[in-house]
């Protein structure tokens, strides 16, 4: 007898497997990374020898990172130990590559590129593909986030690895096990160590967390993970707190950088009262809006009363402000008649409001100084047997980072080189020393700071002032970036 189809099926029912679900598909997320990844890349490649400039900051990565690991704890224990970390980190990539200027840079430019990445992909995870890709972008174009890639200095690292521990994060909230929060704290902990006010970070991930509504055992986690990275961090900031003095340069915030700020703030809460796209459990709103917002808005107000703001301690914060941006660009196009014909107008108005600065920051003169060109103002006004004074001894950049082109030349006022005493610039003889030394030379070349800085008031640099007006007279003088090289000589010896 024949067995009716639907009976057939009844039976076959109970032996066949379910289907399995669908796996989200891993392309257009991959899309969504590569894009944004690719242009922070091409834009840090760019240019990126900024026509074989360094300023001084990066002098000082370049020459402290190709020390010794003895020679760079030694210097950690009298100055810069905030950026310990980063230093033992470039005296890796040189010890494997020494590179130059390329080498110097080349991590920053990777670690934005990885930041983009990750900014897009917490876009896609909080508001979908198209908030990723428009915020990845946003994130690789923004004008700082350009330069910062360009440096060699730790503010790019600190922001990839802000962007990565917040994905961290957003795993640990979703599937809350030991391993997973330990992983975050891991990674915020290494970030606090490349810079300290990277915690700030972690503390926004603390108010996203309660605008979020999170059930309190996800809260007390992130509090355990939270003091194990404060754990980590405090000797660190006990450290840096008895170097305050080499930040003693920051004043109070002024008009320039409020402005800034409240400018970024203003365009991420335009962007966050849209109608934007966030299904997730935790918003981007509570993500994007404390990382863009207490970062800076703290180190401002701690600026009134002591200062330590500077637009570059939180970088990190531009994560925010893409994720917001990118959005409202989303919920924008959106609403568009035509979403592809916007889009297209808008990436040619970026590019044509971006384009003057981008070009402007590939070139020496977008930096405060150049301590390379003044190393190369030297070799072109002096001859073997010349002197060689910096006024103040910390212009000490453009030997330091350029030692061959004072080949021959004297140095008349070091006593001790920088890495034998474990200093940044090394020390200077007394008075009386240089002031002899001074005497035997007939001509000198002088690396001073530009017409209209304050002289420093110590007793050697008031022995160099005083010795170059009574017995030397002024034959040349170059300006270069942030610097003027002088050549003083002997009355007849010009």
């Amino acid at each position: 007898m024949a067995v009716p189809p639907a009976l057939d099926t009844a039976r076959a029912a109970p032996h066949t497997r379910p289907a399995p679900a669908p796996r989200p598909a891993r392309r257009p997320r991959a899309a969504v990374a590569l894009a944004p990844a690719g242009l922070a890349l091409a834009l840090g490649l760019w240019g990126i020898r900024r026509e074989n400039s360094m300023w001084r900051d990066e002098s000082t990565t370049y020459q402290v990172a190709h020390r010794g690991v003895a020679d760079i704890f030694h210097l950690l224990g009298e100055a810069d130990v905030a950026h310990g970390l980063y230093y033992l980190l470039m005296h890796g990539v040189f010890a494997l590559w020494d590179g130059g200027l390329l080498a110097l840079r080349l991590p920053s430019v990777l670690a934005m590129a990885a930041a983009a990445a990750g900014v897009a992909l917490l876009g896609h995870r909080l508001a979908g593909p198209r908030t990723g890709l428009a915020a990845g972008a946003v994130f690789a174009l923004a004008p700082a986030v350009q330069r910062y890639a360009q440096e060699g200095r730790s503010y790019a690292l600190v922001c990839a690895a802000v962007v990565w521990s917040t994905h961290l994060l957003l795993s640990a909230v979703a599937n809350p096990r030991g391993r997973a929060w330990a992983g975050y704290a891991a990674v915020a902990s290494v970030t606090c160590l490349l810079h300290e006010f990277a915690v700030l970070a972690v503390l926004a991930h603390g108010v996203t967390l309660l605008l979020a509504r999170v059930p309190a055992p996800i809260r007390w986690a992130w509090a355990r993970a939270a003091s194990a990275v404060a754990l980590v961090l405090a000797p660190l900031a006990i450290l840096s707190q008895q170097q305050a003095s080499l930040v003693g340069w920051i004043g109070r915030p002024g008009q320039t950088e409020l402005l800034g700020f409240l400018a970024l703030t203003a365009v991420g809460l335009g962007c966050a009262v849209l109608p934007l796209r966030t299904p997730a459990a935790i918003s981007l709103r509570t993500l994007a809006l404390p990382l863009l917002i207490l970062p800076a808005a703290t180190l401002l107000a701690v600026s009134f009363i002591h200062p330590i703001y500077v637009d570059r301690y939180v970088l990190y914060s531009y994560a925010g402000f893409a994720l917001l941006t990118g959005a409202g660009l989303e919920a924008a196009l959106r609403a568009a008649p035509h979403p592809r014909a916007g889009a297209a107008a808008l990436a040619a108005v970026a590019v044509a409001a971006l384009l003057p600065y981008s070009i402007e920051l590939r070139t020496p003169q977008s930096r405060l100084d150049d301590p390379m060109a003044a190393a190369r103002a030297v070799r072109e006004l002096t001859r073997p047997g010349d002197g060689v004074l910096f006024m103040p001894a910390r212009r000490r950049e453009p030997i330091m980072s350029s030692p061959g082109e004072f080949r021959g030349l004297k140095e008349l006022a070091l006593a001790q080189h920088a890495v034998p005493s474990g200093t940044l610039h090394g020390i200077e003889l007394s008075a009386p020393r240089i002031r002899a030394r001074m005497m035997t030379a007939e001509r000198i070349a002088v690396v001073t700071d530009p017409p209209g800085q304050r002289p420093d008031d110590t007793s050697q640099e008031r022995t160099k002032r005083e010795v170059l007006a009574q017995h030397f007279r002024r034959c040349a003088e170059r300006e270069v970036r942030g610097m003027v090289v002088l050549l003083y000589a002997r009355p007849g010896k010009c």
